[in-house]
């Protein structure tokens, strides 16, 4: 089975990266880089494929995050769910999606299985068949804005069935949620749909992640930052 790469030689060493159809939440406070950090995690390695769902950041702007991160961008997919509230005209391509405001989940997910079916196919990039199946990361930017608008019951829902596709596809999947802005159940909730979760925590403006879940990795605080893509583990 495939093994998704981290770039992290506290968790590659051990496990060997992510296993095939695993899902991950970060659960971050504001202001803490986790998105970069969620980034970093599914920038796309040779013969890989990432797709983001962005509801903070327009497309074109995370696709500038993945070209200066060194990732080839033909295999970067992006689902945003802000610029076409602005730009109403703007068209999809294989590579760029767009719906209408984040509150159409059911948008979102029929541009994510389009998306999935344009990889399968050979249809996304313009690169050399690979693997087969093809290795897919995905990032959703953010749970926490998708809560803004849907109740957690609906979100839930929708998610229940991202994380099974991503499953059945043999994919890897990273959920980025405020960890401040909401109670413990819907924590609880939306861990259940989880493989593991990374936690994240600011001290003296020092950003630190551990990992729990994760057969084998132990789960203690690591100091880091994020360069070019690249997750540094600072000493």
């Amino acid at each position: 089975m495939y093994c998704y790469k981290t770039g992290i030689a506290q968790i590659d060493s051990v496990s060997g990266g992510f296993d095939a159809g695993t899902n991950i939440l970060i659960l971050a406070p504001p202001m803490s880089y986790a998105d970069q950090l969620a980034y970093a995690l599914i920038k796309p390695l040779q013969g890989e494929y990432s797709i983001v769902l962005s509801t903070n950041e327009r497309a074109a702007e995370v696709v500038d995050y993945f070209k200066i991160a060194g990732a080839d961008k033909r295999f970067v997919g992006v689902i945003d769910a802000i610029t076409k509230s602005s730009t109403p005209s703007i068209a999809d391509t294989s590579r760029l999606m767009f719906v209408s405001s984040p509150t159409d989940l059911t948008g979102i997910g029929i541009k994510f299985s389009n998306m999935i079916e344009s990889i399968f196919e050979g249809d996304f990039s313009e690169g050399e068949p690979g693997l087969f199946p093809p290795p897919i990361r995905f990032c959703v930017n953010s749970i926490s804005t998708l809560l803004m608008y849907r109740r957690l019951e609906v979100l839930y829902q929708f998610l229940h069935v991202l994380t099974a596709k991503l499953k059945k596809i043999e994919g890897v999947g990273i959920y980025l949620l405020n960890s401040e802005s909401f109670d413990e159940k819907t924590l609880s909730m939306i861990k259940q749909l989880m493989s593991c979760v990374i936690e994240v925590k600011m001290e003296n403006n020092i950003t630190f992640f551990r990992v729990m879940g994760i057969r084998g990795v132990t789960g203690e605080w690591l100091k880091f930052t994020v360069t070019k893509g690249q997750v540094v583990i600072l000493p």
